[in-house]
């Protein structure tokens, strides 16, 4: 069967986007972005001291999976922790204004909103880069009590979803009972359950997805991937090791790498997807977070792992190619696929 996204398939996926309500729940923080010019060298130290130009807060983590969904047109509510501090209801304005629902989001005063605050500078003979980056965070986990209510939430509120995205950042919210009842929730539900996480990838049994890019992987088997052969073995042993129907690998230029199991009907096996952009590749900050929100929002409009991973890469091309946590839209998406030159080779492919 070939498959070419320019297809009347491709413009119902994208139809069905704004029907679609999606469950993050994860470690969502804000990305701070402070910019100033270069005024002179400080008395007191060695360093730099900028004149402040501007500051800007973005969805971050788990925040800007939502983000990306929300701006893909899907329902999207975040159920995760933020602390009490002047950060918090700015996060929480910036999700509401971009149609993120945080009715989810839990208050915790005993904890910061994790926050990563980057630096950049710039003078009159030069562009603008970033000098520093600093984070406020609490990595130890959640309370019982937080999560009692937050999983009272989710029971509560898990029939009005087509899929949940377990996005784990490693700061606290996606503690081992919080996952193992979200997906117990969800699965008998009959709900899609897709997972980015930066830890052992084994904590999510029963998985529809798993999206590890390639460092990630190979922290969780063990070894290195360096040719066709430790990618097929890596791939086969993540599917095998954390019962997943399907994992995605993501390689930066190297593309993606899907790896489905074998079911009743369906042989599985590998499908590679070149890089969509490898020349115009300008911040890949957050790009992790479009490929899983787009890949997930895909997912629960009817669209199978492969045409899923295409809508992903596709987004993620575009994403990269903007400074700082970004996010696309459904209408960018089909310009972008529209002038892509592997278009028509992608439509040749037997997949």
């Amino acid at each position: 069967m070939l498959f070419d996204l320019a297809t009347p398939r491709f413009e119902s996926l994208l139809d069905a986007f704004p029907r679609t309500r999606v469950l993050v729940v994860g470690d969502l923080f804000s990305d701070e972005y402070v910019r100033g010019e270069v005024a002179r060298i400080s008395r007191e130290a060695p360093v730099l001291i900028l004149s402040h130009a501007e500051s800007k807060v973005y969805p971050g983590g788990a925040a800007n999976a939502a983000a990306n969904i929300a701006s893909l047109s899907g329902g999207v509510e975040m159920a995760g922790v933020v602390g009490t501090d002047p950060m918090a209801p700015m996060l929480r304005d910036e999700l509401a204004r971009r149609g993120v629902g945080t009715a989810l989001t839990l208050a915790d005063p005993s904890r910061p909103t994790t926050t990563k605050t980057r630096i950049s500078a710039s003078s009159k003979q030069s562009v603008t880069q970033q000098i520093v980056r600093v984070d406020r965070e609490d990595r130890g986990p959640i309370s019982q009590a937080l999560e009692d209510q937050l999983l009272a939430l989710i029971a509560e509120t898990m029939p009005t979803y087509d899929a949940v995205l377990l996005s784990d950042y490693g700061n606290g919210v996606c503690t081992p009972r919080v996952i193992a009842q979200t997906l117990k929730l969800a699965q008998a539900a009959g709900k899609i359950v897709t997972v980015d996480s930066q830890g052992d990838l084994r904590r999510f049994p029963g998985a529809w997805i798993l999206t590890p890019n390639q460092p990630e992987a190979e922290a969780v088997v063990g070894y290195r991937i360096t040719d066709d052969a430790s990618l097929r073995r890596a791939g086969a042993q993540l599917l095998a090791e954390a019962q997943a129907k399907s994992v995605l690998i993501t390689r930066g230029g190297h593309g993606m790498a899907l790896f489905e199991a074998e079911t009743p009907g369906a042989a599985g096996g590998l499908t590679e997807i070149p890089a969509f952009n490898r020349s115009e590749v300008f911040d890949v900050t957050g790009a992790g977070d479009t490929v899983v929100g787009t890949l997930t929002l895909a997912l629960a409009a009817g669209a199978t792992f492969k045409e899923a991973i295409v809508m992903a890469n596709v987004a993620a091309s575009i994403v990269v190619r903007r400074f700082g946590t970004s996010v696309t839209t459904v209408d960018e998406l089909r310009d972008a696929w529209a002038g892509l030159p592997l278009r028509e080779e992608l439509g040749r492919k037997a997949f």
